[in-house]
């Protein structure tokens, strides 16, 4: 059987034409005030990349790309991107983006690996955004910034779907609290990652945890992070280590805790060297990415993804993100689903 929750007495609040309206109020709406509010213009992305040029976001590490070869190309192979974390980096330097300023795109990929369930799915689509900075900006007073205000376009929008549905009424807390996942573990030392953010987010409603990828006191990740992108092993003016983290918000409708966004202050020329050190892959200093990195061509910069669809599941008050997009689904989960009030696009 497919992981699957089925929450108690479960009906959709919105009808089908309902939510597809909603749907789109929010995609129209939260991307043009995270513009503004970043100061991001719109870019178009990739859905693929050339495989070997260190480009694809490798995630934990051991999730596979879905790939194909290319007539044209001498049959190289692409891959379907699993998000644009170091292409918009790219960009940013191509571009010629001045500081202050970035960009913002529809990233839409695949993640054949995913396991499915409620909130994952095969098909991922997200808003991925950079931002230029300067050195100075490199540290966890100017990501607490960025964090916060990214949080006040998702309280924003979460009241435009209010007013929208009068039914569907605010539920984020006026303020976001931002925690060390070093001092989660301090706070339930006897529970799995998983189980102290469902803690944590219960108890405040929306959390920015920081510091994800290093290790612990424990000796243990709160949660992986690839070597290239983010950086988790600069230590920050609170004492801990990591210059990244995940927003996430208390889901009601399922009574567990809604990854919403994930973010953090990219790696400079040190901290890339040191976290591929630690991570054992040295050897991707020879691609194509990591190369223009270590010689000075791109620039520093913050950057992230938010979900699309789990924004909408989220604000729509829905049990399942097969109620937002169009996937493909397990028979059995298809089958509970349509004898549980869930219908699955």
């Amino acid at each position: 059987m497919s992981k699957l929750s089925i929450p108690q007495g479960y009906r959709p609040v919105l009808d089908l034409q309902q939510t597809e309206l909603g749907i789109q109020q929010i995609k129209n709406f939260f991307q043009a005030n995270l513009s503004a509010e970043l100061r991001l213009r719109r870019v178009t992305a990739p859905l693929f990349v050339l495989k070997g040029t260190g480009l694809n976001d490798d995630l934990n590490g051991i999730e596979r790309p879905v790939s194909f070869p290319i007539k044209d190309l001498g049959d190289q192979r692409a891959e379907v991107v699993h998000s644009l974390a170091k292409w918009k980096r790219m960009i940013l330097a191509d571009y010629k983006i001045e500081d202050g300023y970035g960009i913002y795109t529809d990233m839409n990929a695949i993640r054949s690996d995913e396991e499915l369930d409620n909130i994952h799915s095969l098909y991922v689509d997200q808003w991925d955004w950079e931002r230029r900075m300067n050195a100075g900006e490199r540290n966890i007073e100017f990501l607490k910034d960025i964090a916060s205000r990214i949080y006040s376009v998702m309280r924003r929008t979460e009241y435009v779907v209010s007013e929208m549905f009068p039914q569907l009424r605010p539920q984020l807390p006026p303020e976001i609290k931002f925690v060390h996942s070093e001092e989660l573990l301090q706070m339930y030392p006897d529970k799995t990652p998983k189980e102290r953010e469902a803690e944590i987010t219960r108890l405040y409603g929306a959390v920015f945890i920081m510091g994800i990828g290093g290790l612990l006191s424990n000796g243990e990740k709160h949660d992986g992070r690839a070597p290239d992108y983010d950086d988790w092993t600069t230590p920050n003016s609170d004492g801990y280590l990591g210059l990244n983290g995940d927003i996430l918000v208390w889901n009601s409708i399922l009574g567990q805790p809604l990854e919403l966004s994930s973010m953090g202050i990219r790696v400079d020329r040190d901290a890339l060297l040191r976290q591929l050190g630690i991570t054992g892959q040295e050897s991707r200093s020879e691609l194509y990415f990591h190369r223009r990195l270590l010689d000075g061509t791109l620039p520093l910069s913050i950057g992230g993804g938010i979900g699309q669809s789990r924004l909408c599941m989220f604000y729509l008050r829905k049990a399942h993100i097969g109620e937002i997009q169009a996937s493909l689904w397990p028979d059995d989960m298809r089958a509970r689903c349509a004898e549980s009030n869930i219908p699955l696009i």
